[in-house]
């Protein structure tokens, strides 16, 4: 199967014409470059957010971590969410891919169902690529356009002293997930049935470990679209982020950018059950996870504190979870943990204030810095 055999082999009439018309796809893929107009819902003047991502075997996932559909989906999932921070909508998307032999054109295939099975879940328009060898690991890079409405994108800069920050889910699932999964692949824990083909571990066996909800989180993330649709229509919400690098990552992104403090309160900061359950299982503290773990991609951002408790209420409404987690001061940049309750969750002594712990500048990056 040739180049162009096998572009069609993974891409052809996977999307119907009535999603690639409401994204005002023109010309998909097939030719020299894709053609789009403007989206038709757009409902007035818009300002295009672009977003690129980039997928490394051994780097970011390995055959003892995910399946091909879980990389496929990961994949532009991470760019929807980066749209999604700014306030936008996500719209068209395009992939390009560095195969090498190991990965012959059926397990691409594959990759491209989990790929097209997101951009299904959040109504984006496929429309072109590109695809090239690779001498030893895959590469997946995926560049994903957005609109949101002109002047209306949310940066990381707006906070202000005395606004409410918040979240729109748990932190800390995803990389418990992949805790739990490099331990099975080494033999750690129970993951599958003797005999079992190699591969990753599959999400019965995660059930059967109470560990399904970390394992999906970290294979199959959920952008915050629908969050941050909401919250940028109300027009209180003075910064975004997405939680990709850890929160602690994340909340220094906005502090700095802001010049403002963020003071993170432990005692509100979302905690899953089974997070927390796997962490005494594992010997290891959930709190490290949900500040350091990143992947999770939920929304942090801060919003006028007079709208935050109305704003949540809305999102709650609507099915979405968000959670009031501290507020922006006055202050050198910087975040801080205020512990008012211990980790085993006894109240501080009467009259003692909480104490404050100044949080390390520190999340997943590439080269170590």
């Amino acid at each position: 199967m040739d180049e162009f055999a096998r572009i069609r082999h993974w891409t052809d009439r996977r999307q119907p014409a009535s999603l690639l018309a409401a994204q005002g796809v023109v010309l998909g893929i097939g030719d020299d470059a894709a053609v789009v107009g403007p989206p038709p819902d757009a409902g007035g003047p818009v300002e295009w957010l672009l977003a690129v991502d980039t997928m490394v075997e051994t780097v970011h996932f390995n055959d003892a971590t995910m399946a091909p559909e879980d990389v496929g989906w990961k994949a532009l999932a991470a760019n929807v969410s980066d749209i999604a921070a700014m306030g936008g909508t996500p719209r068209h998307a395009l992939v390009s891919v560095s195969v090498p032999k190991a990965w012959g054109p059926e397990r691409v295939r594959r990759l491209y169902d989990g790929l097209y099975a997101c951009a299904a879940q959040y109504g984006v328009a496929v429309i072109g690529g590109d695809t090239t060898s690779s001498p030893r690991d895959l590469v997946v890079a995926v560049t994903v356009a957005g609109t949101v409405a002109a002047g209306k994108a949310i940066r990381r800069a707006g906070a202000r002293p005395g606004d409410a920050v918040f979240v729109t889910g748990a932190a800390g699932l995803a990389a418990a997930g992949l805790h739990f999964l490099l331990a099975a692949a080494a033999g750690a824990v129970p993951a599958a049935d003797e005999g079992a083909a190699p591969g990753p571990v599959p999400l019965a066996a995660a059930e059967a470990a109470g560990t399904a909800a970390l394992v999906r989180a970290h294979r199959r993330p959920a952008p915050s679209v629908r969050a941050a649709a909401l919250l940028a229509a109300r027009g209180t919400v003075t910064s975004l982020n997405d939680v990709s690098d850890g929160l602690a990552s994340e909340a220094w992104e906005i502090a700095e950018a802001s010049g403002v403090a963020l003071a993170l309160r432990e005692s509100r900061l979302p905690k899953s059950g089974s997070l927390a359950a796997y962490a005494s299982r594992a010997g290891a503290d959930p709190l490290a996870w949900i500040l350091y773990g990143g992947e999770d991609y939920v929304l942090l951002g801060t919003i006028a504190a007079g709208d935050a408790e109305a704003a949540k209420a809305a999102l709650e409404a609507a099915g979405l979870p968000m959670y009031i987690v501290g507020e922006a001061e006055e202050g050198p940049a910087g975040v801080a943990l205020v512990r008012d309750l211990d980790v085993r969750g006894r109240g501080r002594r009467a009259g003692s204030a909480p104490r404050r712990e100044p949080l390390a500048k520190r999340g997943y990056n590439h080269f170590g810095e």
